[in-house]
């Protein structure tokens, strides 16, 4: 249980876990819950694969399905679209919160940059970085373009240097300026827009961020509120931004007053919102199948605890959370497993990680029950099969 010892909050693991999954609507599906607060709840739901990430904003809402995702995101009508798809944590593709979309904007365009990964030869200097990203708000606005379209109005808009083929790609070499598209989407002139056929678009939302300093603080009360107790490594580490920085962040909020100290298990001292330090008395029950890159394996540190044992090394793929869609047994990750979709007919496969025996009758129940709700979701119909699951990470 929670303790306080002379004025020092002592949390543990379970009680940290519990309150976690119940705050990313993870024990149990909450009725009436949106498409837009699952994804606010979770902060972003990692969408390079779409799919995965319509099944994890379906798994926290009592109901929702991959359609009322799509309509969230797609509608017709721009004015219902309470959904987002563009670059957010980490520089990758993501579903955001339209209504947030000014806060992550303006704390993700003021996170630090490290050191440039790039060759010479394929960097751009500050001044042609902000002379791309201008011409991607401008060919963008009012308008719906493919990546190909872009690229010709971005060199046209700014020089012949913009399109050297310099950068690596999948199997080819991309155009120069392709290196800043997330740092566009940072800035809030970049976003998805529906496809065209089977091509991606873009358009430019038109969002004015708020300034860094207020957003990057609420940004932190936001995660501690979905993933605390947390360290500035654990922030930093979630957001892809210097460890140095993250810490004095920290320290600013801190001496402000808006962040409190506590000490968290294994991890030593951590950091919850100032007052938020009630947790619940019990852990969460229950079987949950968790798609790829679900937010909560991803952001729910320490890492050994939620993988312990041989989840560690068969669930995290070589120590990269999300490659693998993860099998949560009392909130702990106890198997992985994959789903294979023919037609509406899903053939959902898990592996057990901790035991050869067959599964205790209640918890192939729960199993079943959940794989229910996956073919629900995928609006499909799913059937359980159990052993092992011989495809790689990510296929």
């Amino acid at each position: 249980m929670t303790t306080r010892a002379r004025g020092y909050v002592t949390v543990t693991w379970p009680e940290a876990n519990a309150r976690r999954l119940t705050r990313q609507h993870l024990s149990g599906p909450v009725p009436g819950l949106s498409p837009a607060d699952a994804v606010g709840a979770m902060l972003g739901t990692h969408a390079q694969v779409l799919s995965a990430a319509e099944l994890s904003v379906g798994l926290r809402g009592a109901g929702l399905t991959r359609t009322n995702v799509r309509t969230a995101l797609w509608a017709d009508d721009p004015a219902r679209r309470t959904l987002v798809k563009t670059f957010g944590p980490r520089g990758t593709v993501h579903l955001l919160p339209a209504a947030d979309l000014p806060l992550w904007t303006g704390a993700l365009s003021a996170v630090p940059t490290g050191p440039n990964p790039f060759p010479k030869d394929a960097r751009m200097t500050p001044d042609q970085v902000e002379e791309v990203v201008a011409a991607i708000g401008a060919a963008l606005t009012g308008a719906e373009l493919t990546v190909d379209e872009l690229s010709e109005e971005v060199v046209a808009r700014t020089g012949p240097w913009a399109g050297d083929l310099v950068m690596p790609g999948f199997q080819e070499m991309w155009p120069r300026w392709r290196q800043v598209l997330h740092l566009a989407g940072h800035r809030g002139v970049l976003a998805y827009a529906p496809n065209r056929g089977r091509r991606a678009t873009c358009t430019n939302p038109g969002y004015t961020p708020l300034p860094g300093p207020e957003a990057q603080a609420e940004l932190v009360e936001r995660y501690l509120y979905a993933y605390g107790p947390a360290t500035p490594a654990h922030f930093a580490r979630w957001l892809a931004a210097p460890k140095r920085w993250a810490e004095g962040l920290f320290v600013s909020l801190a001496s402000a007053g808006s962040i409190e100290e506590v000490a968290f298990e294994d991890a030593g001292p951590a950091w919850v919102v100032a007052g938020d330090t009630d947790f619940p008395a019990g852990p969460v029950r229950g079987v949950r199948l968790l798609p790829y890159f679900d937010a909560f394996a991803i952001a729910s540190q320490p890492r050994e605890r939620l993988f312990p044992g041989r989840a560690f090394e068969r669930a995290l793929g070589g120590g990269q959370a999300g490659n693998y869609p993860v099998v949560l047994v009392d909130g702990t990750v106890a198997g992985v497993w994959h789903q294979r979709r023919s037609g509406k007919r899903i053939t959902v496969t898990v592996e057990p990680l901790e035991s050869s025996e067959p599964l205790p009758a209640g918890r192939l129940r729960e199993l079943e029950d959940e794989v229910e709700r996956v073919g629900a979701i995928m609006e499909g119909r799913a059937e359980l099969t159990v052993g092992a699951v011989s495809v790689g990470p990510h296929a």
